[in-house]
């Protein structure tokens, strides 16, 4: 049984959020579009399934729950060390 794909989009403000805010979910065709314009726009990916099946139950606009702040924060690390490496070559 394959399991159905589910996306989740994060951004953060640091002038105006005091989390990561979210700004897409989707599952299914809907989590392959938020994949698709993320790609598109070269918008950094990470797969976490774990924080993903965490996050897609929660609404649109909402900031992320406190208890996936470290979760998240491992993420954002990542993803700045990946654009960092990328400026370098």
């Amino acid at each position: 049984m394959k399991t159905e794909k589910k996306a989740v989009a994060l951004k953060y403000d640091e002038n105006r959020d005091d989390a990561p805010r979210i700004i897409a979910v989707g599952e299914g065709y809907l989590a392959e579009k938020i994949i698709e314009i993320a790609e598109k726009e070269n918008i950094p990916l990470v797969e976490n399934t774990e924080v993903v099946s965490k996050l897609v139950h929660l609404p649109v606009g909402v900031e992320i729950p406190q208890e996936l702040y470290e979760a998240v924060a491992r993420i954002l690390i990542f993803i700045y060390k990946l654009e960092q490496e990328n400026a370098q070559i």
